[in-house]
């Protein structure tokens, strides 16, 4: 049985519908990235599996158990943690605060977590009495992934875990994210336009188009399919 398991997921917005049917799974401590060319839903399905918005029909399944028409903050509380692209950090609470305020639903936050905060971004030490907001937004991205952890999640789902990072952080994040996979046990859905070295470290992976299903594989295989890499990796 898979730790996530979404079926003939649709979801939109208003009246637009988005994802036509979609279908995922993550297995326990798997890194598994969506792929896909803008506006095919990737960031939709990550929403609608977290509860940020509906599943007008479809399952999302956790750990066994059906969690479609739970809100965030619940899926939140079952162990799975949703780090989004943007306004992912408190601006106005220190980095501290902010790592704090992701083990909100944790009465007992031990220091040894925000030691492995820290060394996994040493930065996040040096500022950790300063404001989120002054920070850059690839700091402001560490910062959001480590609240994220700060509540072991068993799964978390990352939108564009390479934004606003400087190109020679890039390679970096993602060592992070294997990492993060490696240390903790923790399983990663990722959304990803840096799609080729996104895949390259990722066990399996899935393309979206015009919200849809178009392929899935492991990482490697998409990496060297032709009409994949023609198609949706620029050549």
């Amino acid at each position: 049985m898979p730790l996530l398991e979404a079926r003939d997921v649709v979801s939109g917005y208003g009246d637009a519908e988005i994802l036509h049917g979609v279908d995922i799974d993550v297995g326990e401590e798997e890194i598994v990235t969506i792929v896909g060319p803008n506006g095919a839903g990737k960031s939709t399905l990550m929403k609608a599996v977290y509860g940020l918005i509906d599943c007008w029909s479809g399952t999302v399944t956790f750990e066994e158990r059906e969690v479609t028409d739970l809100r965030a903050d619940e899926v939140t509380g079952q162990g799975l943690c949703y780090v989004p692209q943007r306004e992912n950090v408190f601006p106005n609470l220190t980095v501290r605060e902010n790592l704090e305020m992701g083990a909100y639903i944790d009465a007992d936050v031990r220091e040894e977590d925000f030691r492995a905060a820290f060394d996994r971004f040493p930065v996040l030490r040096e500022r950790q009495h300063q404001k989120a907001g002054a920070m850059s937004g690839g700091q402001q991205q560490m910062l959001a992934l480590s609240s994220a952890l700060m509540l072991d999640p068993s799964l978390i789902l990352v939108d564009e875990p390479s934004a606003g990072l400087a190109p020679d952080l890039v390679d970096d994040m993602f060592d992070q994210l294997v990492g993060i996979r490696d240390e903790t046990e923790t399983a990663i859905l990722m959304v990803e336009q840096n799609a080729q070295q996104a895949l390259s470290v990722s066990d399996r992976g899935y393309v979206l188009d015009m919200g849809e299903n178009r392929y899935e594989g492991t990482g490697q295989e998409l990496l060297e399919s032709e009409e994949v890499r023609e198609l949706y990796l620029g050549g």
